[in-house]
């Protein structure tokens, strides 16, 4: 189970980036959003009555995250920067419900990664959970306000 938590918690090995490893694990979730929706459309394009089977692998991922890192810190220190699903969910959390292209896509990816950088409006107070849910749901709460920004842009567009 070790090496499945490290494999799925790490982004498929992203999180050992000697650069930026959460923007990394940004770039595979992106990614990831990007080859789902190329190869199921119908299931996978971020907005409509679909999204519940996104909503779905958003909240396997979210658990998977929790339990990895719940796991891992022992030996890996409180929040490590090498876990980096909580960036995959936190993007894929910004993507929900709204309408792909690649425009929203990128817009995604800077919005989520400067709330998450800077974490304003109370993002902090989500690290304090326990359990390895401070690691995933200060990602979640990036990824809300960033959708939050992504929806008005859509919004006003």
């Amino acid at each position: 189970m070790r090496n499945f938590y490290i494999f799925m918690s790490t982004g498929f090995g992203s999180g050992y980036s000697p650069f930026a490893p959460g923007t990394a694990g940004t770039i595979v979730g992106c990614l990831m959003f990007y080859l789902l929706h190329s190869f199921f459309p119908g299931y996978f394009p971020g907005s409509g009555i679909e999204s519940v089977y996104f909503i779905a692998l958003i909240l396997l991922f979210l658990v998977i995250g929790a339990k990895a890192s719940h796991y891992l810190e022992p030996d890996w220190g409180e929040d490590p920067q090498k876990i980096v699903i909580d960036e995959i969910v936190g993007v894929w959390v910004t993507l929900l419900f709204v309408p792909y292209s690649l425009l929203n896509l990128l817009l995604a990816f800077v919005l989520f990664r400067l709330f998450d950088i800077f974490k304003p409006l109370y993002i902090r107070k989500f690290e304090g959970m326990k359990k390895g849910w401070g690691v995933m749901m200060d990602d979640v709460a990036a990824g809300v306000y960033a959708n939050i920004c992504l929806q008005f842009y859509v919004w006003l567009t």
